[in-house]
């Protein structure tokens, strides 16, 4: 029994001295490589192009600069890792297959295949940058993924697709074009970071997603920012949607979510959608020059909203449903700006509740014909006794203590680094018009 513990304990000991070996481009030299190679190993690339796909069967770091790349030549997944411990670092990977039922991606991470580290590499052209697919406790650290530009976007695939992959890490990512930015899909216990994305879909998709950490992230000119999905117990803390299309942030059959932190500015349609969500708790947020503040609706249930700011929405609440909602928490309401209220007592609360809709407002949404009356002098006599005569109200929202004053934010790290690299740009010619308007935003 010695001897065969001796014997386990030598076959699970990894190499003390993990070679180091230069591989130069050359047909078929990067699989002949990974085939070659010992766990462990370390393989440098030189710069040139090395036939993809591969698939790294073994614990192996390979790493190389820019001018490397790996290319597909249009054939499935670029790179996949099948093995646990692999580490991809520096290099080009490009020209994945078109196959979207497929996954076709630049780097694949295969069930079993735990601990990967995918950091700073380039990845342009392919259907999907990264998939991590059943790996646990994967790392995406500060790559650039910039996706395909099909004509319909639902074609393109994701920047960084996460199934089925608890543990994972995706900090500091720089993603352009394609579908999604992040989409999570029936994973749990992550962290989304200070990541960056533009020109997509949405920012970040969560489908049955659980106990998942979203914060410092920038999401620039998508169509939605962030899509919280059929989830549970999101965290959603300190994310910038700036300029997204549609909405900024959304729940949608999302319950227990910690909303929190964010700002979402100069949306076209919503700041913020709620459908079908409970239980959760949305606090000292930011929601600004959007068409709509807040759109709640669906019968959600048992949330509670508290320190968040209403900001030059034109208009602030679109509240669908007949029942009474207080949107204020032990004594503390929202601000907003269209609150034309005192504070007698100095206490930071206004002297007067909220009530952002009455039944105009109902009427309004549901026979949009009925704004040419607007200013009729029937309307405005609705209007003054639902003022005066409040028993008149129809169910709907009311803040009975709102803030004086709105909330200031801290800038999330992710937004610095792309303000002084926008920055950069801008003073070599090289800017484009969004860049502008983000930098003029802030």
């Amino acid at each position: 029994m010695r001897w065969l513990a001796l014997i386990l304990a030598l076959t699970l000991v990894p190499p003390l001295h993990a070679a180091e070996l230069e591989v130069a481009p050359g047909p078929g030299a990067l699989a002949l490589a990974i085939a070659g190679a010992s766990p462990g190993d370390v393989l440098i690339l030189r710069e040139g192009t090395y036939a993809g796909p591969v698939t790294v069967d073994r614990p192996l770091t390979i790493s190389g600069p820019e001018g490397a790349v790996v290319d597909g030549v249009g054939q499935g997944s670029v790179v996949t890792i099948a093995a646990a411990d692999v580490t991809l670092q520096g290099f080009t990977v490009t020209g994945s297959g078109t196959q979207n039922e497929d996954l076709d991606s630049g780097v694949k991470i295969l069930k079993g295949a735990d601990r990967a580290r995918i950091e700073g590499l380039s990845l342009v052209d392919n259907m999907h940058g990264i998939d991590v697919h059943g790996g646990r406790d994967a790392q995406v650290v500060g790559n650039v993924i910039v996706g395909r530009q099909n004509a319909r976007m639902n074609e393109r695939g994701n920047g960084i697709y996460v199934w089925n992959s608890p543990g994972t890490l995706l900090d500091g990512n720089d993603i352009r074009y394609g579908r999604d930015g992040i989409f999570s899909n029936a994973s749990a216990d992550s962290i989304y970071r200070n990541n960056i994305m533009r020109d997509l879909r949405f920012a970040v998709h969560f489908m049955y997603t659980k106990n998942t950490k979203v914060s410092g992230n920038v999401s620039v000119g998508n169509h939605l920012g962030f899509a919280i999905m059929f989830s549970d117990r999101a965290k959603i803390l300190y994310n910038r949607s700036l300029g997204d299309r549609e909405h900024g942030l959304m729940l949608n059959y999302a319950n227990n979510a910690d909303v929190s932190g964010n700002l979402v500015r100069g949306g076209t349609k919503k700041c913020l959608f709620i459908y079908n969500a409970h239980k959760n708790l949305i606090w000292d947020n930011r929601f600004e020059d959007c068409g709509i503040g807040i759109h709640f609706t669906a019968g959600s249930e048992r949330n509670v909203l508290t320190g968040n700011a209403f900001i030059g929405n034109r208009e602030q609440v679109k509240y669908v449903g007949s029942r009474d909602m207080e949107w204020s928490h032990e004594g503390r309401g929202n601000y907003w700006s269209d609150h034309p209220a005192f504070d007698l007592n100095g206490d930071g609360m206004a002297d007067s509740f909220y009530r952002p809709n009455d039944l105009m407002d109902q009427v309004l949404w549901s026979q949009p014909a009925a704004s040419l009356l607007i200013g009729s002098p029937a309307v405005q006599l609705v209007r003054w006794s639902q003022r005066d005569f409040p028993a008149t109200m129809p169910g709907g929202v009311r803040d009975s203590a709102p803030l004086m004053q709105p909330l200031i934010l801290p800038v999330p790290s992710a937004i610095l680094a792309y303000e002084a690299e926008v920055a950069g740009r801008w003073a070599e010619g090289t800017y484009d018009d969004i860049d502008i308007d983000t930098i003029a935003a802030h």
